[in-house]
């Protein structure tokens, strides 16, 4: 993997900032879930203080008692300046976007304005393991297409599964993770666009999550998927979520394509209640202001990325490790270890270090475990030395 750095931004590693002590004050899912002995290398939390200008946003509102509900597009015209600096795009119409809870009930509220109860929705596993949870619930079928042994999108399979999902008129969608958790890829503008022909051949509606977007690896070109030729008719959500680690600060925007206005047009306003408003002014501050920080970020994730490669090489050189091009997540093949098919349960009980079991990504996620290397160095050299102890 060759290091391409991000602009020096002249901010410190925010990786670099928190000792394990410090981190275990913290009451969030990541800190909470096990016991203190184990070392919590799992939920997409990362280990860094905000950046100040989320803080100062946010500390701001609170002593104003600025905390009704949202309103106004701040947060979307923030977003669209982002992606014109950062992506080269400047499709991003404030008119066609809203607010909503976050990405994942973004997503749902999208899939329900395309699809009705029963239709199919194409995943591409292995991937996120809410994808699956959400659309069951949401009386949709989940429909398959999983992503080739080079873990990109196999347009082959996905064909073939967009023609069976609209067999008998029905109608379908595909929800698209783009960048790709967990294996971090990167879909090609070629690619998306091909995904998009294919959309519009089948009559196929696309929601893209974008919520990694921002989170790319030096030299890489993240491709915003209504940038593309056919990409008109899709649905995308993003959020400064996960790239400013935000996650308990809820915010997210739906974005639509040109062709897609309508659609969006029909959600229910009160969708645009439930996100918090606290959290729409954290996350515009992060996109207009906490660039600099995202920069430093992104060259230590980038370090972390071939330091986690190392590692592995010296200690568990049987683990396959293809480092991401995006994300702060790293997915492992584990299958050469004979450690069946949960090796996260072996890792945890073993070596005491949490990892993210491969099996609820459902094809393709036997024999994985996800790592988020989102973290210090030191605590990444002691999760990879406890994922070595467990083996002895």
């Amino acid at each position: 993997m060759t290091r391409i750095p991000h602009d020096s931004s002249g901010e410190p590693n925010p990786l670099h900032a928190l000792t394990l002590d410090r981190l275990r004050c913290r009451t969030s899912m990541k800190w909470r879930t096990y016991p203190d002995d184990v070392l919590p290398l799992w939920v997409a939390e990362m280990d860094v203080p905000l950046a100040g200008a989320v803080v100062r946003a946010a500390t701001d509102a609170l002593a104003l008692g600025d905390t009704g509900y949202p309103a106004g597009t701040a947060y979307a015209e923030a977003l669209a300046a982002f992606a014109g600096k950062r992506w080269g795009w400047d499709g991003l119409a404030v008119e066609r976007t809203a607010i909503v809870p976050d990405v994942m009930l973004g997503v749902v509220e999208m899939i329900r304005l395309v699809t009705g109860p029963g239709d199919p929705v194409v995943v591409n596993p292995p991937v996120y393991p809410p994808f699956f949870q959400f659309i069951e619930h949401m009386d949709r079928q989940v429909a398959e297409a999983p992503l080739g042994p080079d873990g990109r999108l196999d347009l082959g399979i996905l064909e073939d599964t967009f023609r069976q999902a609209v067999s008998g008129g029905r109608r379908a969608a595909h929800l698209l993770c783009s960048p790709h958790n967990p294996t971090g890829t990167v879909h090609s503008a070629d690619e998306l666009a091909a995904v998009a022909a294919l959309a519009e051949r089948y009559g196929v509606r696309v929601v893209a999550d974008e919520i990694h977007a921002p989170l790319v690896a030096g030299g890489v070109d993240f491709v915003p998927y209504l940038s593309v030729p056919g990409g008109e008719r899709g649905l995308s959500l993003m959020s400064a979520s996960k790239a400013w680690n935000l996650a308990g600060l809820k915010a997210a925007l739906a974005v639509a394509g040109p062709a897609a206005a309508a659609d969006l047009a029909r959600l229910p306003e009160e969708v645009g209640h439930g996100p918090s408003h606290v959290g729409v002014i954290a996350h515009t501050a992060a996109l207009r202001d906490g660039t600099a920080w995202l920069d430093a970020l992104l060259n230590g994730l980038d370090d972390n990325r071939l330091l986690l490669a190392d590692l592995l090489a010296e200690h568990l050189p049987a683990i396959v490790y293809r480092p991401g091009e995006a994300t702060y997540l790293a997915w492992l093949d584990c299958r050469a270890l004979g450690l069946g098919d949960d090796p996260a349960d072996v890792f945890l009980r073993r070596g005491r270090v949490a990892l993210s079991s491969g099996l609820p990504f459902r094809t393709g996620g036997a024999g994985h475990v996800r790592l988020n290397l989102a973290t210090s160095p030191e605590i990444l050299e002691e999760g990879v030395r406890r994922m070595a102890a467990a083996l002895t």
